[in-house]
């Protein structure tokens, strides 16, 4: 498995180098600096140097790099680091070159405990908290009770939450967040849309409860049952928290589990198909000669006039030979940006079943070398809430627990775009 663990930062400078097994030495981190730090045409995340294999992630111009002599799964080992980087910003925050060195001895009690001869141990952020405590955290005088729950919660069936949660008011938090992402042709075409979701939980309930989370009637995973309809909500794949039970998901589309404390993502998932597309841009653009170009790019809605789209940001480019463009909008504010090459057009708030429209001239300064203008796409950013793209809706949330508390639970959508969106004209 793992045979060592560094983080470089962007000099190539070791800041945290564990070794875990003997087929190893230290001036491997030379080689990695030399070879990857050094080189700016290393695109790839692994590297293979005769039998030894550099797997590595980029983290705010640091590099977190686990190295293998075996035939490692690469997937178990990218999501290793993924998983310390998030133990670590549940430490410390932002992780970054200060933070490092700031808190390497905490980083070295955390990664000598998450791993242990190369093969990955307990990785679960509330656990690890129980027993590895920071400076902030007094953990000197700690009972020996305490310490057998430590232990009980480590190696028990459910070492992601302690038994003893108390609340004074039992809550549960569910976010669908779903992000969009549309290539459109010019002739209306679409090229690409596909919906990456997130089911988020906030979690403050007492005790052990078990939760029972429904999701759409017609929810179809496997490709085997596609094609059954089409109001049918499709998903390419999901991947879910430990904590789910999966048996009870594969038969009845129910989600069964114990939650951890706090927040965490309780599913992961991506659809490519019956993606409803929240905005319609219809852009009209035409050169005229070789000193304007007008516009006129409108804005529809796709969803119930209850709903409405926040922060919406058309983003319209211009040829680079630009001058000034004379911009008028039905709603919101547009303005022309030199540095960028693009219109900036911000509508704060868009009503569903209503439409928005730019419409704008550029002047283009004359050159005595005329290239062709390469027509880049617009680019739309915007937030929907209670919207889902992919047609996924939380049927039913149920809360049980031995001392039958009541419990309040909230539900809430969103859909959104940011530098995904993208109409081509």
């Amino acid at each position: 498995m793992i045979s060592g663990f560094f983080i470089f930062n962007q000099k190539g400078e070791v800041l945290i180098s564990r070794l875990y097994r003997t087929d190893l030495k230290r001036s491997i981190a030379d080689v990695f600096r030399i070879q990857v730090v050094s080189n700016s045409d290393v695109r790839s995340p692994i590297i293979t140097l005769g039998s030894t294999s550099f797997f590595h992630v980029r983290v705010n111009n640091l590099y977190i790099v686990a190295v293998t002599k075996c035939n490692a799964n690469a997937a178990l080992v990218f999501e290793f680091c993924y998983r310390f980087i998030s133990i670590a910003k549940s430490y410390f925050g932002k992780v970054d070159e200060e933070a490092v060195k700031n808190n390497f001895v905490l980083i070295y009690e955390l990664i000598d405990e998450i791993i242990d001869f190369g093969y990955p141990q307990n990785s679960e952020a509330d656990t690890l908290k129980t027993y590895i405590t920071t400076e902030s955290v007094v953990s000197s005088n700690i009972a020996a009770e305490e310490s057998s729950k430590i232990t009980t919660q480590a190696t028990g069936s459910t070492s992601w939450r302690r038994g003893d949660v108390k609340y004074k008011k039992n809550e549960a938090f569910v976010d669908v967040v779903e992000t969009v992402n549309l290539s459109m042709s010019a002739k209306g075409t679409v090229l690409r849309a596909d919906v990456d979701g997130h089911i988020l939980m906030r979690a403050y309930l007492s005790g052990t409860p078990e939760c029972k989370f429904g999701l759409n009637d017609k929810l179809v995973i496997d490709k085997n049952e596609r094609g059954g309809g089409g109001d049918a909500v499709e998903l390419d794949d999901c991947r879910f928290h430990q904590c789910v039970r999966l048996d009870e998901f594969d038969s009845t589309r129910t989600i069964s589990f114990v939650p951890p404390d706090g927040e965490f993502e309780l599913m992961k998932y991506r659809s490519t198909t019956n993606v409803k597309l929240p905005l319609r841009i219809i852009p009209t653009v035409n050169e005229i000669g070789t000193s304007q170009v007008s516009y006129v790019v409108t804005v529809k809605t796709n969803f119930n006039n209850k709903l409405s789209a926040t922060n919406v940001i058309v983003r319209i480019p211009t040829p680079l030979n630009t001058t000034s463009v004379d911009c008028k909008v039905s709603l919101g504010k547009a303005k022309y940006v030199p540095a960028e090459n693009v219109v900036v057009w911000k509508i704060p708030r868009i009503q569903g079943g209503q439409e928005a429209t730019f419409t704008g001239t550029a002047k283009l300064t004359s050159t005595t070398h005329r290239q062709v203008w390469a027509r880049p796409p617009i680019d739309v950013d915007f937030q929907v809430l209670m919207f889902t793209a992919s047609g996924l809706i939380v049927r039913f949330l149920k809360v049980f627990e031995k001392s039958n508390y009541h419990s309040v639970k909230w539900v809430r959508y969103l859909t959104k775009a940011s530098g995904t969106y993208q109409i081509r004209f």
